[in-house]
């Protein structure tokens, strides 16, 4: 399932604790991504337990940890499907996200890819790009309208970067497992996000399929931030320079994924189940 609709919507520099003000999203100095002390229960369940996070702009940070760890919470807290009982999660160092409903967040700019691939399968390659595009979503009640060369171009830009240029006039339901992701994510980048957040990619997939997605990412991140959940260690290894380890609803460490693959409590409640 993917976060689209065709209705219109709408560092270190940065100290804990230290005073935000609403306004346009300023990403000039630290994390794109603030979370601090975030809290969520769910019927006496502590799914997330004062968890801190910082994601840095333009970063591609992975998320890995035992089932329960808390992450796709974190993800449903980021995109405004839960609030959280306690704790800040700002956008940039100026937008309060927790102010703000699921829409106005994917308006915001923050953009979310389920495992599941969801497409418009009765529809070509390009017609679901051409659905996907940031703009006033009432031009597609008429038959009348047509793509600018702008729009034409972003759309073309975007079959190259997912490679399926030569497929775009396609059906998207014949399309392979692995083909249908890389779709999917071409629908997020349609849409102009700055974070993109992804959820097991790779699962599914085949080995060849699996180096392509891993090649996809890491040439988005620069241009984006990108929050990877996987379980697929040779996956995450392949495009994180840092992984974040959550246990029981916090960080239990961060680091290389060297570092987070020796760490003696990693491989305890982890890597050596």
């Amino acid at each position: 399932m993917i976060d689209i609709t065709l209705e219109p919507a709408n560092d270190e520099s940065v100290k804990v604790g230290r005073p935000f003000h609403e306004g346009e999203i300023d990403t000039t100095h630290g994390p794109i991504l603030y979370l601090e002390d975030v809290s969520v229960s769910f019927d006496g369940f502590r799914a997330l337990n004062k968890l801190s996070l910082y994601i840095d702009d333009g970063e591609l940070r992975c998320l890995i940890g035992p089932n329960g760890a808390g992450k796709t919470t974190l993800m449903d807290v980021i995109t405004g499907k839960t609030r959280p009982d306690t704790g800040a999660v700002f956008f940039g160092q100026t937008i309060d996200l927790l102010k703000m409903d699921e829409a106005s967040i994917a308006e915001a700019g923050i953009c979310r890819k389920f495992q599941k691939p969801s497409v418009f399968e009765q529809l070509s390659v390009f017609e679901n790009l051409e659905l996907a595009l940031k703009a006033n979503k009432k031009v597609w009640s008429t038959l009348l309208y047509r793509l600018n060369s702008e729009e034409l171009d972003k759309i073309d830009h975007v079959l190259k970067t997912i490679g399926l240029s030569e497929l775009n006039r396609q059906r998207a339901g014949a399309l392979s497992h692995g083909q249908k992701q890389w779709l999917e994510i071409g629908m997020l980048l349609m849409q102009e996000p700055k974070v993109m957040l992804v959820d097991e990619p790779v699962a599914g997939m085949t080995h060849q399929e699996i180096d392509r997605t891993a090649e996809l990412l890491s040439s988005l991140k620069g241009e984006r931030s990108i929050v990877v959940v996987e379980h697929d260690m040779e996956f995450v290894r392949s495009i994180a320079n840092k992984v974040t380890v959550l246990h029981e609803g916090s960080v239990l460490t961060e680091g290389t994924m060297d570092e987070v693959q020796n760490d003696p409590r990693v491989i305890q409640v982890y890597l050596g189940e």
